[in-house]
């Protein structure tokens, strides 16, 4: 593929090229979405260059090794900035002392703005959600316990070994299963 069709390719071609494996085409959809997410960055961490390029790079290793779970029925632009959304949060607990609570941190790092869904994301969460509920209820109890820890309460790995009382290895291994089967479920379903 020459240069010039890289650059004028949609989002959704460049999509279909990396997963066929063109190295080139992910570069080209990181060049697109590189400075306004790293921008985003640089406002949320006030300035912290190092911090932003780690979050950055962190973005866009999950944005790769998720692209095949990527749904056109968004833009590739939202998909990229929830990710960035949900690894900024991540970095946010982290750095977090055990005495401050989450909520205190959104009120002074921004995020809350960050996370503010318009109308129309409010109603594809509550659809998606439905949707998802629905396929929990098919899944073992355990499996749907951390599905609903990490992913709708957001806890960490390491808050989830604690409040389940298992070590960090089997928290890992069993999200890593629930999360494969309820993926099952849903491509089950679009089929």
């Amino acid at each position: 593929m020459a240069l010039e069709d890289y650059i004028v390719a949609s989002d959704q071609q460049l999509i279909e090229r990396v997963l066929d494996g063109d190295a080139s085409a992910f570069e080209h959809l990181f060049n697109r979405y590189r400075d306004s997410i790293h921008q985003l960055y640089l406002q949320k961490t006030g300035g912290n260059l190092d911090d932003s390029n780690d979050l950055l790079q962190e973005t866009f290793v999950k944005v790769y090794l998720n692209l095949q779970r990527y749904s056109n029925q968004y833009t590739f632009g939202q998909w990229v900035y929830t990710i960035a959304r949900n690894t900024f949060i991540d970095y946010i607990r982290r750095k977090r002392d055990d005495t401050v609570s989450i909520d205190s941190l959104r009120e002074t790092s921004g995020i809350s703005t960050w996370n503010e869904p318009n109308p129309e994301e409010r109603m594809i969460t509550h659809q998606n959600r439905a949707r998802i509920e629905a396929f929990l209820d098919h899944m073992s109890p355990r499996y749907k316990e951390l599905i609903e820890l990490r992913f709708f309460k957001e806890y960490s790995y390491e808050e989830i070994a604690s409040h389940l009382n298992l070590p960090m290895g089997t928290v890992k291994t069993q999200i890593h299963r629930a999360r494969e089967q309820l993926c099952r479920f849903i491509l089950k379903d679009s089929e």
